[in-house]
């Protein structure tokens, strides 16, 4: 469904996405707040610790290394090919159009899962920090809420980029400062002794990632990989970034600093005021490590944690949106899907039609996983884990396969272009392994419940990869051109021709029109 459709006849226009719409700050805050750091936070803390221990602030940091490898190869292709589309487009010129449909498919996949999750925790946790418990523990009420939230920010997504960013600034600013006073605070009282809880005084010690073995260590990656996924935002809006060739990859980069810093400030404050006994024991209770916590932390100012958590899942519900929709526009003006999922709105000029099928389909999506039980929606957040190494690992390969006539060109490049990327790409490869192994126990799922034998996040996963290959199979039927095209390396003269052709004049693609033809 498409908003707010003009009446006029525009159906042989053209229109391109907004140029200069926002900036390098903008694009940082979309980042940072694509993450959702205040919510993953306290959806990962309490299991890391389970497994890791004291080490959680360790684990924190060795899942900065891949993130950080996988976000270089972001900046060097961003440069290259400055496409809203970002992996699909630079794995599609670099590996071929079959591996790069799939990579585009698992991004707008991922939306589709964690959108309504996102916007429950929004909801839940804004209700708790006004004082409105009864309404948070009804499930039609919540329910409720969440569809209206994710309207609101898909429709606020369609209707204005700048506004949306303006919104994003104030909303990341806000979660970092509340994320930052509970640090302070639970620190203070652990070097004060009037805590409540079993304290722990912090140790350098807890940076060593390997310090629970390496058994633990794996799991823990995991997760932090979760923590991480999302910076990549600000650079699907290159097309609406000023700068674009430069700003969104910078913007990417400087994300996962900051989030590194955040992450390993609040790790080392909740395993010190906590202890790992009460952590490990409500592992499965993201409500209860944060909300509790800050309760007993905080006392009658335990609305400020509630708050961070509530307008990080806000931000990121937003956020979480626009990779998918661009990335869907993109695949459409390559042919890659219908013509119509690369409309553009004629006066606010964003993806209209993506937008609202990403809304649309992950609203569906929440509604039926949530009748299914309450494990199963964790379950599809876990199956996430699968999809976010998939994609990743697959666009640091493209980086140095697409670059590999400059990998000789001195060591920066051979570093930063070439071995960085493919090394994070294999530690997530190397993850995503032992996530298929660890998946296919069902003893290891929410629940300990059983699909067809595996554990439920790994069919939700293989169920959507098998689903992409149907698809991709039938639009290949349908419209062959995409298909046609041949992997590229860059500096080829072909391939610089072309890309001077596109960054001098944007790819045009239709606007929003009157006419319900779909082409």
């Amino acid at each position: 469904m498409v908003e707010d459709t003009p009446r006029t006849p525009a159906a042989t226009a053209t229109a391109t996405l907004r140029p200069n719409a926002i900036g390098f700050v903008d694009a940082l805050a979309i980042g940072l707040n694509a993450t959702s750091p205040a919510y993953s936070l306290a959806a990962v803390i309490g299991p890391i610790v389970a497994l890791v221990g004291v080490h959680a602030p360790g684990v924190m940091l060795a899942s900065f290394v891949p993130m950080v490898l996988i976000a270089s190869a972001f900046y060097y292709l961003n440069r290259s090919d400055p496409d809203c589309g970002t992996t699909f487009s630079w794995v599609t010129r670099a590996l071929g159009p079959t591996t790069g449909w799939l990579g585009g498919w698992a991004i707008t996949m991922t939306g589709v899962l964690v959108v309504g999750s996102l916007a429950d925790v929004a909801v839940n946790f804004g209700l708790l920090a006004v004082g409105l418990d009864g309404w948070a523990a009804n499930t039609l009420i919540r329910q409720a809420l969440t569809v209206l939230v994710i309207v609101a920010m898909a429709a606020l997504c369609v209707r204005d980029t700048q506004a949306a960013a303006r919104l994003q600034n104030v909303l990341v600013l806000l979660q970092t400062l509340c994320l930052f006073v509970f640090a302070a605070v639970a620190l203070y009282r652990v070097h004060t002794g009037t805590g409540s809880l079993d304290a722990v005084r912090p140790s350098a010690d807890w940076l060593d990632p390997f310090g629970a073995g390496s058994t633990a260590l794996t799991g823990g990656l995991l997760l932090g990989v979760f923590v991480y996924w999302g910076w990549e935002s600000a650079v699907n809006l290159t097309e609406e970034t000023t700068d674009p060739s430069s700003a969104p990859g910078r913007a990417g980069l400087w994300s996962t600093v900051v989030l590194l810093a955040t992450y390993v400030s609040v790790a080392f404050a909740v395993v010190a005021y906590a202890g790992t006994g009460y952590l490990a024991a409500h592992a499965d209770d993201e409500e209860a490590v944060f909300a509790s916590l800050a309760r007993e932390a905080l006392g009658g100012w335990d609305w400020i944690v509630l708050l961070a958590v509530a307008t990080s899942a806000l931000a990121s519900t937003q956020t979480t949106i626009i990779p998918a929709s661009r990335t869907a526009l993109s695949m459409a003006r390559r042919h890659a899907l219908p013509r119509r999922f690369g409309l553009i709105h004629p006066r606010y000029r964003t993806p209209a039609v993506s937008t609202w099928w990403v809304a649309g389909t992950a609203t569906v999506w929440y509604l039926l996983i949530h009748r299914i039980s309450e494990n199963a929606l964790a379950d599809s957040l876990t199956a996430l884990s699968l999809l976010i190494a998939f994609y990743y690992a697959l666009t640091g390969i493209a980086c140095a396969v697409y670059h590999r006539r400059r990998l000789t060109a001195g060591v920066r490049e051979f570093l930063f272009i070439g071995a960085g990327p493919l090394l994070g790409a294999a530690m997530l490869v190397w993850l995503l392994v032992e996530a298929v192994a660890d998946m296919a126990d069902p003893a290891n799922s929410s629940g300990g419940t059983s699909w067809f034998g595996l554990g439920p996040p790994l069919v939700i996963a293989l169920g959507l990869s098998l689903a992409g290959v149907l698809v991709m199979l039938a639009r290949r039927a349908v419209s062959g051109a995409f298909w046609a095209e041949r992997p590229s390396v860059y500096g080829a003269p072909a391939d610089r021709t072309a890309m001077s052709a596109r960054q001098a004049r944007p790819q045009p693609v239709p606007i929003v029109s009157g006419s319900r033809e779909d082409h």
